[in-house]
Parts: structure tokens; sequence; C-alpha cells
């Protein structure tokens, strides 16, 4: 096993996580806010699609799956879902919500798809090329890759946790 086999099998963890997650969800535990939390399941499902897709996009040059699958109609979101929720206020982060689980996981997947697709393409050493040198140090390919599969975890399982504090709530 190579380091882009390595990557490919963690990109896609997070999208069976959801999957998993999202048959135990109603629309009500889909838009809560458990101990008040601006950032409810629904947005935490939302934002793992949009940061995928974001940034695969911007890796690959190709247009994002939420405009592709017309996931904006689809969810329900509108505009609103056009953001990818990176510095969003309490106002904008209690705007995401949504009754389609399904839809969301769905773009889950298919941004993912998009990001396992990219990978395959890539040999171990593009991996090692610096794409961003706005940071100290420089960010590679594969520690972009990696924040993205390593975002997309973290919030999943927040969206588990939550969908397990409001159950026991």
């Amino acid at each position: 096993m190579n380091a882009r086999d390595i990557l490919i099998d963690a990109a896609g963890r997070p999208r069976e996580a959801a999957r998993s997650l999202s048959r135990r969800l109603t629309p009500e535990a889909l838009n809560a806010h458990p101990g008040g939390h601006d950032n409810s399941i629904a947005w935490l499902l939302w934002h793992t699609g949009r940061e995928i897709d974001a940034q695969t996009a911007s890796l690959t040059g190709s247009e994002q799956v939420w405009y592709v699958g017309d996931y904006a109609r689809r969810t329900g979101l509108g505009d609103a879902g056009a953001e990818v929720g990176y510095g969003h206020t309490s106002e904008q982060a209690r705007a995401i919500r949504t009754d389609a689980a399904e839809v969301l996981v769905e773009y889950i997947s298919e941004a993912t798809d998009a990001l396992v697709t990219y990978l395959r393409g890539l040999s171990d050493d593009d991996l090692s090329d610096v794409i961003d040198e706005n940071w100290d140090p420089p960010v590679t390919r594969g520690v972009r890759l990696m924040s993205i599969i390593d975002d997309a975890a973290q919030h999943v399982g927040q969206a588990a946790y939550a969908a397990g504090a409001h159950a026991a709530g």
C-alpha cells in the first residue's frame, strides 16, 4: 500500500460514517442545536460536503459538485448553502436548516467521489508538490489532502456526538 492508497481509504471513511449516522436522524435531530451550539447536525454534514467539494474543485480546476448536482435546491438551502461555513456568524450557521439528511449524505458522497477520482490520478511524488506558499511552512498537496480528509472526519464525528447528545436529552 502506498501513500495515495492510504489517502483514498481515509477519504472514504467520513462518507461511511455519515451514511451510518443519517439512518438515525429525524428532521428534529438534524436541526437541533445540542447544548445551544450554533452548529446543528445539518450544519456539520453540510459543511463536511462543502469543504470537501470546494477544496477538491480548487485543486482540480473543475466545477463544484454543489452546483453541478443542484444541491442548493435539493437541500432547500438556496443561497445560504453556497457558502462553505468557515467564519460563519451565529445567524449564518443557524440559517442552515434542512430536513434532507439523505440529500446531505448524497452530497458528501459525490464530493468524496470527486476527491477519490482526483487522488487516483496522483502519483506519490505529486503529494510533495508545494501548492500554497501562504503558510509557514508552505503547504504540500499531500498536507492539503490530509487536511481535507481530517476536517471531514472531525465534522462527521461531531455530528455523531451531537446526535447522541440529542437522543440522550
